[in-house]
């Protein structure tokens, strides 16, 4: 029988991001069982500060409209700057972008092919719901974000648990304004991204990525801790199950 450091480590190293969603709706039971689960997530002294709105049916369809009317219209307004710098890390990104716009067949220079990619974004990739997460203003937002992080992860890891997918999209903080109005916000919340979820479509060639994760040595630094980065090539983890890590 399975240990549960198994079960977890085969659950978390599964977890993937789908790029192509069923339609079919989760039942509330399940999606108040992954809100459950994600709110066990730990904070700051428990402040507890995600706020979330989880938008489905006719209020799904009226969000991407907007999102996309913004987006023909470049009505960019992010909360939080985005900025990958210089480097290793533009790099990466840049590397996943090649890997996405390549599974999705379009060519570098296919500049209407890859305003399609973006426009199918903001149609949540045809995901039934999508979970808006926000925080309130609270110094200069570092922590209540970390927060949601992990209360995020939570909500990630219980719809694979459930046999369901999510993926986080960071292109939804880009109209912060647009969600707010639409959705009928505060302003003093402020819109950090949005998970697309539902039942991922196996059929698609969008459905698994793999991005794969780097070595542990190239982020991990050990402190009178020996044995831990011993015995795999260059400090990289042992692969487990399907070992399917898009992102």
């Amino acid at each position: 029988m399975p240990t549960t450091a198994s079960l977890f480590t085969d659950l978390a190293r599964t977890r993937h991001s789908p790029r192509r969603f069923l339609p079919a709706p989760l039942s509330p039971a399940d999606i108040r069982g992954v809100l459950e689960d994600a709110q066990t997530a730990p904070s700051n002294s428990n402040t507890q500060p995600w706020n979330v709105h989880i938008v489905s049916g006719a209020a799904r369809d009226a969000l991407s409209e907007e999102l996309l009317k913004a987006h023909e219209e470049d009505r960019v307004c992010a909360d939080f700057p985005v900025d990958y710098g210089e480097g290793i890390h533009r790099d990466r990104s840049h590397e996943h972008a090649a890997v996405v716009y390549g599974r999705w067949g379009v060519a570098r220079s296919d500049q209407e092919g890859r305003k399609e990619v973006i426009r199918e974004n903001l149609r949540f990739y045809g995901a039934p719901h999508v979970a808006l997460l926000f925080i309130p203003v609270l110094g200069d937002g570092v922590r209540a974000a970390g927060d949601v992080g992990m209360y995020a992860q939570n909500f990630l890891l219980s719809l694979t648990a459930r046999g369901y997918r999510g993926i986080p999209q960071a292109i939804l903080g880009l109209y912060a304004d647009t969600v707010r109005r639409t959705l009928g916000v505060h302003d003093d919340l402020k819109l950090l991204f949005g998970i697309a979820f539902g039942t991922g479509d196996r059929t698609s060639p969008m459905y698994d990525i793999n991005m794969g994760r780097i070595p542990l040595r190239q982020s991990v630094v050990l402190h009178d801790t020996p044995g831990v980065l011993d015995g795999t090539a260059d400090g990289e983890a042992a692969p487990v199950s399907a070992g399917r890590r898009p992102r």
